[in-house]
């Protein structure tokens, strides 16, 4: 079922949001190399948790940790670990969730660790990913449809030589970390259900250097790509309203 969001509700998701922008800052600015990932979900327990929130994702599900962390072929939902050492070079996607009085918000980001772009390709990876949010963003207006979003984002992708990953999609959000409805990064424009004022969407293209098969690997969580390609992913939680969408997950000055 689809849930309305009240005023107060998306006023609240709006604080948990403002919280998430800035554990992402704060994470990004961490992930050098030779730190572990283990350590930056550390540092997202504690930031989380020192402004009185809470880091949806643990336990969701029985997932162990507070963040996902997932690197160069890893799509999403990696497993911070002590094992794995950030190296120069490393494609690291950071998805996070925090909760607020029982609202949720999750976002994402991807980075090169150390900064260093030693392929140009992986840069248009990485940009065409983050403009595929901001395009999908754009069109989910009161009165067009879940397919329009997919539909953007897909066409932007494919037309740039990378793939959407079809197995895997973004999700309504709110009262529970995933709700109804799917948010497909592809589809068919027109088609699909129809964005009313007070819906809440997490929007995330997952994009693949190469094709757009996955699998998920023996942990149980990671989503790898089939092909060993690189993956990119970004991600906002945002608010349909009468006019402009609303991101949620931005500092509150920039929205």
């Amino acid at each position: 079922m689809i849930r309305i969001k009240t005023p107060e509700e998306i006023e609240k998701m709006r604080k948990a949001g403002e919280i998430l922008a800035c554990v992402l800052d704060i994470l990004e600015e961490a992930a050098k190399p030779g730190i572990s990932t283990k350590e930056l979900d550390a540092i997202a327990e504690q930031v989380i948790t020192s402004y009185g929130a809470k880091p949806s994702f643990k336990g969701f599900n029985g997932f162990p940790a507070s963040i996902c962390t997932s690197l160069n072929d890893e799509v999403v939902h990696g497993i911070p670990s002590e094992k794995r050492i950030l190296r120069e070079g490393d494609l690291l996607k950071i998805d996070v969730g925090v909760e607020v009085d029982g609202l949720h918000t999750d976002s994402a980001r991807t980075l090169i660790v150390g900064g260093e772009v030693v392929n140009d390709k992986v840069l248009r990876l990485i940009n065409t990913t983050r403009e595929a949010l901001e395009m999908g963003i754009k069109v989910a207006r009161e009165g067009a449809r879940i397919g329009d979003i997919g539909y953007t984002i897909q066409k932007f992708v494919e037309e740039r030589g990378f793939s959407v990953v079809k197995a895997l999609t973004g999700h309504g959000i709110g009262r529970q970390l995933w709700e109804d409805p799917p948010v497909p990064n592809y589809g068919r424009k027109g088609k699909g259900i129809a964005l009313v004022k007070g819906m809440t969407l997490a929007i995330e293209p997952m994009v693949n250097m190469g094709g757009e098969e996955v699998f998920t690997a023996s942990d149980g969580w990671t989503i790898k790509t089939s092909d060993g390609s690189l993956s990119a992913h970004f991600e906002h939680t945002i608010a349909i309203t009468d006019g402009e969408p609303l991101v949620l997950t931005r500092r509150w000055e920039k929205n």
